[in-house]
């Protein structure tokens, strides 16, 4: 079973994801080397066990992931199968080049002096945009992603869970070693925030609702969203819980003033129905992003 996605050589789009792999790589780079390792935060990963590492050994940060890195890769092959492609290898391999090239030329000491918390919050966005930008361009960072995967293959876990388990045991490594419980409160600071800006990177910033009403008055409702807003929608069939009595629930897809507008014209027209307001992560399809522009980034 082939995993790999290739794209054709030199290519829009084999030149589009290698560029969003060594921008990705320099600016994760920059953030280890800017606000994190400098502050001794552990935020998970190869690179923070390198980061303990360089404290008691003195060894770069970059080469000593890429001693992680490279096995790791070579036995998740081995154990997944062929999963892991030449983004991948160009994405770590980037990674520890600028971490050690940028810890060269600019120094040990952090961008913000005397301030762990601001380095912690700033060092989690520039690793998430890192890292958002690496996976969008159909990447993985290695490392502990890897062992998360062969893990999961065999306990049968969500790698998801298993990952979030994998980074714990490094932060704690990191308390045990430096003794300062400050450093794996920054450091969950650190994973948690570069987790949202990387699903903010690969999902995007949106506004858009998601509601479902339930109103006896749904013919008007239905004019008011294809009519008056000139959006779509769809009629879901259901039946109540109390009564057994059949009901019209109406779903669509609105931006915030038009949820404000319809929820005011549902309120004129019965105010007992039932809405139920989400949040809409992504929408893809008619009057939203294409499908197709989504699958061909």
């Amino acid at each position: 079973m082939a995993f790999i996605q290739k794209d054709k050589l030199f290519s829009w789009k084999w030149i589009k994801n290698y560029s969003l792999i060594i921008i990705g790589a320099f600016i994760m780079a920059s953030g280890y080397v800017l606000f994190i390792t400098p502050y001794k935060i552990v935020p998970g990963g190869v690179y923070g066990i390198s980061i303990v590492l360089h404290y008691i050994l003195g060894t770069p940060v970059g080469a000593m992931a890429l001693v992680f890195d490279i096995p790791l890769t070579l036995i998740g092959i081995k154990v997944l199968g062929p999963r892991f492609g030449m983004k991948t290898v160009v994405g770590f391999l980037s990674t520890a080049l600028f971490m050690d090239t940028i810890t060269y030329f600019y120094g040990t000491q952090p961008l913000v002096e005397g301030d762990a918390l601001l380095s912690s919050i700033f060092g989690g966005l520039f690793i998430g945009l890192g890292l958002g930008l690496i996976f969008k361009s159909r990447a993985t960072s290695g490392g502990t992603d890897i062992v998360a995967m062969m893990a999961s293959k065999y306990t049968k876990l969500p790698v998801g869970q298993l990952l979030i388990i994998i980074d714990s045991v490094i932060v704690f490594l990191g308390l045990i070693v430096f003794g300062d419980w400050k450093i794996p409160l920054y450091s969950l600071i650190v994973i948690f925030i570069t987790g949202k800006v990387v699903d903010i990177i690969l999902e995007g910033m949106n506004y858009d609702k998601v509601l479902f009403i339930v109103s006896d008055k749904h013919q008007e409702i239905r004019d008011k969203i294809v009519k008056d807003l000139n959006r779509g929608g769809t009629f879901l069939k259901g039946e109540g819980m109390f009564k057994g009595e059949e009901k019209s629930i109406s779903f669509a897809v609105v931006n915030r003033r038009e949820m404000t507008m319809l929820n005011d014209f549902i309120n004129s027209i019965d105010p007992k129905a039932f809405v139920t307001v989400l949040n809409a992560n992504e929408i893809l399809g008619n009057g939203f992003r294409s499908l197709k522009d989504k699958v061909a980034e």
